[in-house]
């Protein structure tokens, strides 16, 4: 990899023993000059990095990760009719590369030492760096200063090779499957992709180990395995040494955009329609309990993280998971994660939060997996009143429900009918792109007398064929509108005016979900007014349009720093 360096990589890429004792007298006689950091000049510095195309490869896209230092090149490999992910960062040679080994060794020192709230910040490093240079009496020009500077953050405070990758917003996914083998990543445009990042046994050990100490976690040949939360919110699962994967120490890092999807962005993508939208926008408000069902990498807590933006303003909100993934815009709100302890303390699972959660009296609980003895406490909960959301890893209505039946959860089926909806999603291939659909909505009715089976029909279906949802008949719609004491016609008003309001937010990009959640609260608190809002803005945009004039309309002060 072009500019790839580390203890490891420079002792490998440094010069002979010779060489460094040279560097080092040179280093001795010059100790004291006064070095002073510049600013890095892209134009009279620059570039940093540089790349050179593997032969017979054709280059397909290039952007920048981490400007101006790191950037990305994808390339096509005719031949192997492939595309290759390659993480270009800046060129290190032999003489920085043995500069920066003493750097990281000189460096540890001064930053256990400084009394700054944050010792490995980006601008202490750079400072300290700066005084080391100068104590060196090293001539440095301006690049090979910032080079250094980029590798000695990159290291001490990002994820050192990896670090390109979690700061690219296109992977989803980053998979190290052992010692010497290149990671693969998931891109939203390339799908699963080979990149340029190779770890050797020294270093992937040592960077497993690392991993875990970030996280606050221990991991050791005894304890090989484990799954956590790195420090920038990715969900990390850890393997040390060969015995449980025979390849090597290995990890998959599931990475999480730092703004949470809102229904809007789901819309957007085509996950959910504007009408299925509304009508579980409906559900949540009149406390009716849903689990999301489907395979991995198929959205369910995504999803889930977007409906819950519809639980109205003020309500008691809990949620419970094994690694912190939801992110709420909710006043009242408890978050709660398991935690593991190896020498002291009690471990605390799923089970023992979902307890304690129901003496918080929540009118909403959010359990990031069904999978064990928690399950029969949730339902448990759902009898008594509270509204629960979920997700589980099954592929069709019916699945869950012989999941819920059966070993380790044994839910009872009587308990099963305090459910209310199952939704289904599907990670598929939609004209030679990967998209994520909801597949079925399934409402849960009662216990057939006749078979003793659990009666539930769809509300709605997705047709692959032509990539549209179904929509049939729904009992919940109907018990909601007994609910509220709605005509019929109300009813379908009602569910208009949300289609509507969803619809109007969409066209106009509002997907920031602070304020999305602001104008959902506001349409709890002023519907009619909400309403006519968007009956003056279509108005006005119809007679803009006519006059050729663009519309600026919105809904109020939640929409004026709307993005987009």
């Amino acid at each position: 990899m072009s500019g790839e360096t580390s203890e490891g990589d420079a002792a490998r890429a440094g010069p002979s023993a010779g060489f460094g004792d040279r560097i080092a007298q040179f280093v001795e006689l010059l100790r004291g000059t006064d070095y002073e950091n510049q600013p890095f000049r892209p134009a009279a510095d620059g570039p940093l990095a540089s790349f050179d195309h593997p032969s017979g490869h054709r280059e397909v896209d290039r952007y920048w990760v981490n400007a101006p230092y790191a950037y990305v090149v994808v390339t096509y490999d005719r031949d192997a009719s492939e595309h290759q992910y390659h993480v270009v960062e800046p060129d290190v040679d032999e003489f920085t590369a043995t500069l920066l080994q003493r750097v990281r060794r000189d460096i540890r020192n001064p930053l256990l030492y400084r009394d700054d709230a944050d010792p490995t910040s980006e601008a202490t490093l750079r400072a300290e760096l700066s005084e080391l240079i100068g104590q060196y009496g090293v001539a440095l020009d301006n690049a090979t200063f910032h080079t250094m500077a980029y590798y000695l953050y990159r290291d001490f405070r990002g994820y050192g090779r990896v670090d390109p990758l979690m700061r690219d917003p296109h992977i989803e996914d980053i998979s190290c499957d052992g010692y010497d083998l290149p990671i693969f990543v998931y891109h939203d445009t390339y799908t699963d992709i080979e990149t340029n990042v190779v770890f050797d046994r020294e270093e992937l050990d040592h960077y497993v180990v690392r991993m875990a100490q970030r996280s606050g976690r221990h991991i050791s040949i005894g304890d090989p395995v484990i799954g956590t939360t790195l420090p920038n919110g990715s969900r990390a699962e850890l393997v040390l040494g060969e015995e449980v994967t025979p390849r090597g120490s290995a990890f998959t890092l599931r990475m999480y955009a730092d703004e949470p999807f809102t229904p809007i962005d789901l819309i957007d993508y085509g996950t959910f329609s504007v009408e299925q939208m509304a009508y579980l926008w409906l559900c949540i408000e009149h406390n009716k309990s849903l689990i999301f069902a489907g395979g991995t990498a198929s959205g369910k807590t995504t999803s889930m993280n977007a409906i819950s933006m519809f639980i109205p303003p003020r309500s008691k909100l809990i949620t419970i998971e094994d690694t912190r993934e939801l992110s709420l815009y909710h006043d009242n709100w408890l978050s709660s994660v398991t935690r593991q302890r190896l020498n002291e303390g009690t471990d605390i699972d799923m089970y023992d939060l979902l307890r304690s959660a129901l003496r918080h009296r929540p009118e909403y609980i959010l359990v990031g997996e069904v999978r064990g003895e928690e399950a029969i406490t949730l339902f448990q909960a759902m009898n008594t009143g509270h509204t629960t959301l979920s997700t589980m890893h099954a592929d069709s209505v019916q699945t869950v429900i012989n999941r819920l039946e059966n070993e380790p959860i044994n839910v009872p089926r009587p308990m099963i009918q305090s459910l209310d909806l199952l939704l289904v999603q599907t990670l598929t291939r939609l004209d030679d792109e990967r998209v994520r659909r909801s597949k079925a909505i399934g409402e849960i009715g009662e216990i057939d007398q006749r078979t003793g089976e659990l009666d539930y029909a769809n509300a709605f279906s997705w047709d692959a064929e032509d990539d549209t949802f179904d929509r049939h008949d729904s009992t919940l719609l109907s018990e909601i509108r007994r609910e509220r004491g709605w005509t019929q016609a109300q009813a379908r008003g009602e569910l208009r005016n949300r289609e509507r309001f969803l619809r109007f937010l969409s066209e106009r990009g509002v997907t920031d979900y602070r304020k999305f959640t602001a104008l959902v609260n506001e349409y709890y608190a002023h519907p009619d007014e909400i309403i006519d809002r968007i009956d003056e803005a279509d108005a006005d945009a119809e007679a803009e349009a006519e006059s050729g004039a663009v519309s600026g309309v919105g809904l109020g002060t939640a929409d004026a720093d709307t993005d987009g």
